[in-house]
Formats: structure tokens, sequence, C-alpha cells
């Protein structure tokens, strides 16, 4: 697919309310249906950033994500986001991207945010994902990775499409607006961050900034700061790799091994 259209949610989330904030979603993912390809959330969309794990995660299995994917097909759109997740006694901020063919895709938080005492609640993940979709490679990561390029690198534009989904803070806001910008340069890529507003239960107060930057750095698509709302823009694969092509920096990257 060649082009391929990206839908960010800017949104409030109720705290620890998993029942409230998926009829909340059911409701804007009947208004995306035949508009988009792929819906983005924000972290932990369904409770917030809540270090209530024990009491909140659920398995892959679970009631949250056995309905996202029903949503997926009935609705013949991509889903992705993150939610509190349990596997084998352990407890992760767990990235998804739910396909409406019925695939499923998994990534665990690696840098788990030691400012919020998250790696006191929560295993960090050690493998990277890269998800095919349609033509096109994705990369999903979660809020605090944004912070560690090495991870994000773009090592031989292996993937196309780079997606943070989070919950940051009003006081750090300029870092998130900077480094979004930074990721689209230095790995030659599609970047789309999703952030939520509104305030939680530990409360910090969240402004959005939810943005699409293109490989030149530029601002494709974003939301108005402080509201809830939805922005679909659409990327084009072959205006990337003909900028790859032009102006191939990626040849001459450092090659990182972790």
């Amino acid at each position: 697919m060649e082009s391929i259209r990206i839908s960010i949610i800017q949104t409030d989330i109720v705290w620890e309310n998993k029942q409230e904030n998926l009829r909340l979603l059911h409701e804007k993912l009947q208004s995306l249906c035949g508009i988009t390809e792929i819906v983005v959330l924000p972290e932990m969309f369904s409770t917030g950033f809540s270090m209530q794990s024990k009491i909140l995660a659920e398995p892959n299995s679970g009631e949250t994500i056995t309905t996202l994917k029903q949503w997926a097909a009935k609705f013949q759109l991509a889903i992705c986001g993150s939610y509190i997740a349990t596997e084998n006694e352990q407890f992760y901020n767990r990235a998804f991207f739910l396909t409406p063919e019925g695939e499923e895709f998994y990534y665990d938080k690696r840098h788990l945010f030691r400012m919020g005492r998250e790696a006191e609640h929560f295993s960090a993940g050690d493998k990277r994902l890269i998800i095919p979709y349609h033509g096109w490679h994705i990369c999903l990561l979660v809020c605090y990775d944004l912070r560690f390029p090495v991870w994000s690198r773009n090592i031989g534009n292996e993937y196309d499409l780079l997606i943070y989904v989070a919950n940051w803070p009003i006081p750090r806001r300029l870092a998130w607006d900077t480094l979004l910008r930074a990721r689209a340069l230095e790995n030659q890529c599609y970047v789309c961050g999703v952030n939520r507003v509104g305030t939680d239960g530990y409360q910090l107060s969240y402004n959005g900034g939810s943005k699409v930057y293109s490989a030149f750095g530029e601002e494709i698509g974003s939301f108005p700061d402080e509201k809830e709302g939805i922005t679909t823009v659409r990327l084009n694969l072959t205006t990337l790799n003909q900028f790859r092509e032009k102006f191939p920096v990626w040849k001459d990257a450092d090659e990182f091994h972790l």
C-alpha cells in the first residue's frame, strides 16, 4: 500500500476505569470506520498510568484485548496503544497492534520510568518489535522509550513509521516536542506520538501535544493542546523512499549492538 491513513486519538482517560474508557473508545472508533487504516491511542489507554499492576493487569486473552480485536475486525482498522498486562506472573506495560485481519503484535516497554517507580511494579521488555502491515514496516514504542535514541535507531531503514504511545505530563512537554521531531530526522521515517490530556489519579496534568512528523521533521498532523479529539493524516511510502534515496544519511549510520 503506497499510502496509509493514521488517526491519532488525543483523549482524557478515566482513572482506573476500564469499562468507561472502552465505552468512550467505541464511540470514537465508530466514527473512524472507512476513514483510516490505523488508530493510535495513548499509553495505558484503559486505566491511565497507574501502578496498580496486581489489580488491573490482564492477560492478552482478557477482556480488553479481546474487545479491541473484535472492534478492529468490525470497523476494519488496526488499533494500537498500551495496557497493563500480565504473563507468567509478571506485569508489563504492554503495547499492542491489532489488525482487522486478526493479527496481533505485542511489545513490552523497555525503559521503565524510574522517577514514577514504574520498575517497582512492572518488568521491562527486552525485544524491539517491527510490525509488517500493508507493505509498511512499523516500530511501536512506549513513552519513556522516546528518551533513548539507540533503542529506536532505524538501521538499514528497517521501519518506515515509528509510533510512540505516551502519558507525558506538562512539566516535561519541551522534551516530548523536541525528541519526537529529532527521531523523525535522525531515523528518516514518519514519527507519530500520541499523548493524553487531563489529570490522572496522582494529580499529574497532561496537555497533549499529539503529533505526526515527516522524515523531513515537518509537522504534518496534530491536535490542539488541552483538547480531546481525532486527527487523521495520510502517509506516503513512495515519498519517503524517494527522500531516502536522494539523501541517504542512513548509509552512514553507526551500528549499535545492545
